[in-house]
């Protein structure tokens, strides 16, 4: 099945119907007029899963906060406390992904929307190009594990584990990236001011007060918005859906407080919704039905008397599965690579004694890591989408290299301290 699936891919047949394909084709001969009803089942159970309603109001919430204009003025806001400091453009880069990311949960958006504010103001100020890219493709890879993170959403339910607790346990690794991001530029920009030069102040910028003044007015409602979602889950007010339609409604009086909630925008915003919707519902349902024909036909047997007889252990056991994600992460989207390897391996990864929102946190820093790092590094061929002819693939590739060292660190930190994820869910659970 999975070579079938991988030509399927390559030759550029989309993914869901690939998979689908693929499950009647191998499902049929085996379980004959059975395998309708088992993805009649399969259907329901997409159809029916409460936690995953949270997909599109997240969806919506990332494009109204998009279409609300107040990315241009959180850019502005952010740098005029970082720009002094070494790298301060870069530093206020990574700090604007973050709030971006965390109002968002899409990896693409954030990269998209933060690079064009970003690149031609560190270019006006001669920037390292190298320096733009990597901070930018990091950056806006954050998406993927600063909640509400959408593959989080998604990789709860496909692997049995509590969304609330993936949702809360990935924010200290996600900070961990960040912090590292900015402390790599920190260190860089003080021993090579040429990289990321200090701005000298200009004559005419406002002063302290008036600083706070506008910090505060641009940066106080998102940060609300934020404490709102991802607050009311930790303290246990809502569930993820709840929290959801909580930045959703919060999003829309932001953008009309803005002046900007036209029918037009309103309309945009829904159609969007719809499509990205729809796409990441179909192939949830394929690719629940791929796993259910696999697992039903005795792959998973198979699989765990592979693993027996080569008796790895644990944890080369989860070193394999890891590295099988790195590298499905070269060539396809990481919602498909969830759909695929986690619900095959999550009674493996259990049967192991591993933590299964652990596993998922650790699995989506993976993800992360290989949408980084080339060759085919994803991230790089967003930015290729919006940067100007200055900026040329080479600079992409030499400076996205630092940023994937940082991500293995912390990789290697996540793994080898389980605590990293496991620490914040406990607390606040005791504290309800």
């Amino acid at each position: 099945m999975f070579p079938a699936l991988v030509v399927a891919l390559l030759t550029g047949f989309p993914v869901a119907f690939a998979m689908l394909a693929l499950a009647v084709a191998f499902g049929l001969p085996v379980f004959g007029d059975a395998l309708l009803h088992q993805m009649v089942q399969k259907v329901e159970e997409v159809a029916t899963a409460n936690v995953l309603a949270a997909v599109p109001l997240f969806v919506f919430m990332g494009v109204m906060f998009e279409q609300s204009g107040i990315a241009g003025r959180l850019f502005d806001a952010i740098h005029l406390w970082t720009r002094r400091v070494p790298g301060g453009l870069a530093v206020g880069t990574v700090l604007m992904c973050v709030i971006f990311a965390a109002t968002s949960g899409i990896i693409g958006a954030t990269e998209s929307v933060v690079g064009l504010l970003a690149i031609p103001p560190m270019l006006k100020y001669a920037y390292d190009k190298g320096l733009i890219c990597g901070t930018i493709c990091a950056g806006g890879s954050l998406g993927t594990i600063i909640p509400p993170s959408i593959l989080a959403v998604v990789i709860g339910p496909v692997a049995s584990a509590s969304v609330g607790d993936i949702l809360i346990g990935m924010l200290v690794p996600g900070l961990m990236l960040a912090t590292a991001y900015i402390g790599y530029i920190l260190i860089r920009c003080s021993l090579r001011p040429q990289d990321g030069p200090r701005i000298v102040a200009a004559e005419g910028e406002p002063g302290i007060a008036a600083k706070l003044a506008l910090t505060g007015k641009v940066l106080v409602p998102p940060i609300l918005i934020v404490i709102a979602v991802l607050g009311s889950i930790m303290v246990g007010l809502a569930t993820p859906t709840e929290a959801a339609a909580t930045g959703a409604v919060g999003t829309m009086l932001l953008t009309a407080a803005y002046g900007r909630l036209t029918r037009a925008v309103l309309w945009e915003a829904l159609v969007r919704t719809m499509r990205v919707t729809a796409m990441i519902l179909t192939i949830l349902m394929a690719g629940s039905m791929f796993a259910a024909v696999f697992v039903a036909s005795g792959g998973l047997s198979a699989i765990n008397s592979v693993l027996e007889a080569a008796r790895l252990g644990p944890w080369a056991t989860l070193a394999i599965i890891l590295l099988l994600a790195f590298l499905a992460g070269f060539m396809l989207d990481p919602l498909v690579i969830i759909l695929i390897i986690v619900p095959i391996v999550t009674p493996v990864v259990k049967a192991m004694g591993f933590d299964i929102v652990w596993f998922c946190v650790l699995f989506l820093v993976v993800l992360q890591t290989a949408y980084l790092t080339p060759p085919m590094a994803p991230s790089i061929f967003y930015l290729r989408g919006i940067a100007p002819p200055a900026i040329t693939l080479r600079h992409m590739y030499v400076g996205i290299w630092p940023f994937v060292a940082l991500q293995m660190a912390i990789v290697a930190a996540v793994a080898a301290f389980p605590e990293t994820v496991l620490w914040l869910p406990k607390v606040l659970l005791t504290a309800r």
